[in-house]
């Protein structure tokens, strides 16, 4: 008789210990953002219209509040990506911010060679990113870092993806 007793009182206890870890819900987890160039179209000022990508691994929405990225296009330093998009993502998820960027002569004549050619530019982007996790504090999370390329891009001219 006591064996079942004792029984009770486990399974009673299991039962609280699940509910109990039911109510404080989902996980909510923060993990760096990144960042990649999805398109750069270079304008009849010469200038370009960077869209970039800003990407939330987290499991909560994060708002993008300020990018400072470092530009390297075919070797050559462009400038600096920096804007205060002010766009919140979704939990893994991501959106497009639009950058009006001069870059340097080198990089101007790095990517007026590729589109010419018809060729693919490798490009880097190295710096930090400011961010507010949903109902968090703001954070700067340094070492961003991206390493890809851009293609032209058939049948729109002046444009790189």
């Amino acid at each position: 008789m006591a064996g079942r007793t004792w029984g009770r009182w486990i399974a009673a206890g299991l039962v609280v210990a699940l509910v109990g870890a039911c109510a404080s819900g989902p996980v909510r987890r923060v993990s760096d953002p990144s960042a990649r160039i999805q398109q750069l179209t270079v304008r009849a000022d010469g200038n370009w219209s960077v869209d970039l990508r800003l990407e939330n691994f987290s499991s909560i929405p994060m708002r993008f509040d300020a990018v400072s990225l470092g530009l390297e296009v075919d070797g050559h330093d462009a400038g600096t990506l920096a804007a205060q998009p002010g766009i919140t993502v979704g939990p893994e998820s991501a959106d497009v911010a639009e950058i009006i960027f001069v870059p340097s002569a080198a990089a101007k004549f790095a990517v007026a060679q590729s589109l010419a050619g018809g060729t693919s530019l490798s490009y880097a982007l190295d710096g930090s990113m400011t961010a507010t996790p949903d109902e968090e504090n703001q954070r700067v999370f340094k070492d961003i870092s991206r390493r890809s390329a851009l293609s032209p891009a058939p049948g729109l001219p002046g444009v790189m993806r």
